[in-house]
């Protein structure tokens, strides 16, 4: 007899095999659903979160900047230069590289000189057909002032493939201009820039917004506060805010594509401030500006400088804030700009110059500056030769 001995297998049947890879392939395709769609949600959230930058840096910017309208500008100069819907310009003393400038808003010693005092002459206004300034603002006889003209406009972005976007756009005086943000869009029909201004209502001063039939506003007449500076021409200096708004994208148009908008009223606190000549008469200075060779703290041969108080800083009308001084080499006629100011409030006063040359003669020059801003005359020391 012969015996048949059968092992039995554990296995799988096809129909088994079948129903697994079907569970198996919902849940990766449930999975891959899921995956794609959070994917899909942090691109979104990405782009969105783009588009809202870019919209905030610009908005921060104009805010930052037209808040400064106004301050320290020259007697006749206007603060408000130029408003239209897509380009404004005023004058601000928005940045100086004097140290211990107590008058300008910003501090950047690495400022071009060019881009701290008023322009020299005129410009042409970008989106305008008119010009600005055509003359030279003074803060003082022969001192330029120190508010120069900030510009911003909208111009065409012509980086991307789209032709409804901008770059908003900053420039200081005809210095070269800077790109704020790029992919800016309007906001549908609405101007980028609108103006609020006070207008005598019956019951008061009250703010109108400017109506579009008024723009563009300039300010035409060179001498602020002069005889001529009055009626319709004088409309732009009682503007005291501007509302900006527009848009901003991720991208080129599409299924995916993120847009921001925004709407910022922003007011500028200066503008209808006068500067008042409270602190009187031009300072007297009366004090000598001494100026030597020495071995200075630091080790290094160079020129210690010093004088006293002025006479109008602790007696007559007590209102110098601070000391300006002037440096140039032996041969140059022209001053130039201050070289570095020195707050008021010692008993005595000292600087040290280490940034001289062997072989080079210096003149120094010392001014006291109230509070109106006026400075004295001058008093100079030197020649100082350098060993």
């Amino acid at each position: 007899m012969t015996t048949h001995l059968q092992t039995r297998r554990a296995g799988m049947t096809l129909v088994e095999l079948v129903i697994a890879l079907t569970i198996f392939g919902v849940i990766i395709s449930t999975a891959l659903v899921f995956m794609s769609r959070q994917n899909e949600a942090y691109q979104t959230s990405l782009r969105r979160t783009i588009a809202l930058r870019n919209v905030r840096y610009a908005v921060t910017t104009l805010r930052q900047d037209l808040e400064t309208l106004g301050t320290n500008v020259g007697a006749d100069q206007p603060p408000l230069v130029h408003a239209d819907d897509d380009v404004v310009v005023f004058s601000a003393d928005h940045t100086t590289n004097v140290s211990g400038d107590p008058f300008a808003v910003f501090h950047d010693p690495d400022a071009p000189s060019g881009s701290v005092i008023a322009p020299s002459g005129s410009f042409s206004i970008p989106n305008a057909s008119q010009s600005w300034p055509g003359v030279a603002y003074e803060s003082a006889p022969g001192i330029r002032s120190s508010a120069e003209a900030i510009l911003f406009w909208f111009a065409p972005d012509v980086t991307t493939a789209r032709t409804d976007d901008y770059q908003l756009m900053r420039r200081v005086n005809t210095g070269e201009p800077d790109v704020v943000a790029r992919r800016l869009l309007r906001d549908g029909s609405e101007p980028f820039f609108t103006y609020v201004r006070l207008v005598d209502q019956g019951g008061g001063l009250l703010p109108t917004p400017v109506p579009d039939s008024l723009l563009p506003l300039h300010h035409a007449v060179a001498s602020h506060g002069s005889a001529a500076d009055t009626g319709a021409v004088a409309i732009i200096d009682a503007v005291r805010a501007v509302r900006v708004r527009f848009r901003a994208t991720d991208g080129e148009p599409g299924d995916r594509e993120s847009i921001v908008g925004i709407s910022r009223l922003i007011a500028l606190p200066n503008s209808g401030q006068e500067i008042l000549s409270t602190c009187g008469t031009p300072p007297i200075l009366g004090s000598a500006l001494n100026a030597t060779v020495a071995t200075l703290s630091t080790g290094e041969v160079g020129v210690a400088l010093g004088w006293g108080p002025a006479i109008d800083e602790s007696g007559g009308e007590a209102d110098v804030v601070r000391y300006v001084l002037w440096r140039r080499e032996v041969g140059n006629p022209s001053w130039g700009e201050p070289w570095v100011a020195i707050p008021a409030g010692a008993p005595t006063y000292t600087f040290e110059d280490a940034t001289v040359s062997s072989g080079t003669g210096y003149l120094y020059a010392l001014a006291a500056q109230d509070c109106t801003p006026t400075l004295s005359p001058r008093t100079t020391a030197g020649p100082v030769i350098i060993p």
